[in-house]
């Protein structure tokens, strides 16, 4: 399906991006993670991901809140491969307060690492994008990208940044065969949705299972996790030809929390 293409992925080297990795190795993409971690640990997955699917699978350590290693990435994905084809910003980070707490620098992490960062790899990714007239761009939001929580001013407020983001690209490239879209899930059961229930679990004094019912899903209908599974493989069909019409959208895919 996406034989000759080649994807970079931030932040894929656990959790949602790297099952979006996976998903796209497997429909026939080469994918270049991105992520922090254990340099062993990283380089067996690559090459696990590598044998297993026959496809070309990079890393690059680029951190995503600088500019100039975000160029980096993209420009070492366009060496290797020949072109950038699927952009996947992921990359994200959490922190939890009042406002009037909110640390300043944990602010400006969060913004850095979940907006900037998106419009960072945008920006270097679409020329090649529009001189071969095709490409896909897809920012993992979140549910929070279309209505917000307490005590999570900015991460709501980055992932609402990357929604518009997504809306204004989208109108720019329409007239391309480039479509910029935003991906919103719900809890999803990742490692940073585990640091939230093991921290909801003290602050509660409850059992791991109300927690989890009670508090994390609370506002999601469901009662149950999104599977990662489940986000790769829109993913992978937004990257599709029978997608290209799908362009400028906020999808949810949150066991009915934004039908509320």
């Amino acid at each position: 399906m996406l034989k000759n293409k080649t994807a970079v992925v931030t932040g894929s080297t656990s959790g949602i991006g790297l099952g979006i990795a996976r998903a796209l190795a497997q429909a026939g993409a080469n994918v270049m993670l991105n992520g922090f971690g254990d340099a062993a640990v990283i380089e067996k997955l690559r090459g696990e991901l590598a044998a297993s699917t026959g496809v070309r699978v990079l890393y690059h350590p680029a951190d995503v809140t600088k500019p100039e290693e975000v160029a980096a990435l993209i420009a070492a994905a366009e060496s290797a491969c020949g072109s950038v084809d699927i952009l996947v910003n992921n990359a994200g980070i959490q922190f939890v307060s009042p406002v009037e707490d909110f640390p300043v620098d944990r602010w400006l992490a969060i913004q850095a690492v979940i907006l900037n960062s998106s419009f960072y790899a945008i920006r270097v990714a679409l020329p090649g994008m529009k001189r071969r007239n095709w490409g896909r761009i897809i920012n993992l939001a979140s549910a929070h990208g279309l209505v917000a929580s307490p005590f999570k001013s900015a991460y709501v407020a980055a992932k609402h940044g990357q929604v518009g983001l997504t809306k204004s690209v989208a109108l720019e490239v329409a007239e391309t065969g480039i479509t910029c879209n935003a991906i919103c899930p719900g809890y999803v059961l990742t490692p940073l949705v585990e640091g939230q229930i093991e921290s909801q679990t003290k602050a509660h004094q409850l059992p791991r299972a109300r927690v989890i019912k009670e508090v994390i899903l609370a506002a999601q209908p469901s009662k149950r996790f999104v599977e990662i599974t489940e986000v790769a493989a829109l993913a992978v069909f937004l990257c599709g030809e029978t997608a290209r019409s799908i362009t400028g959208a906020a999808i949810p895919i949150d066991g009915g929390w934004t039908a509320r």
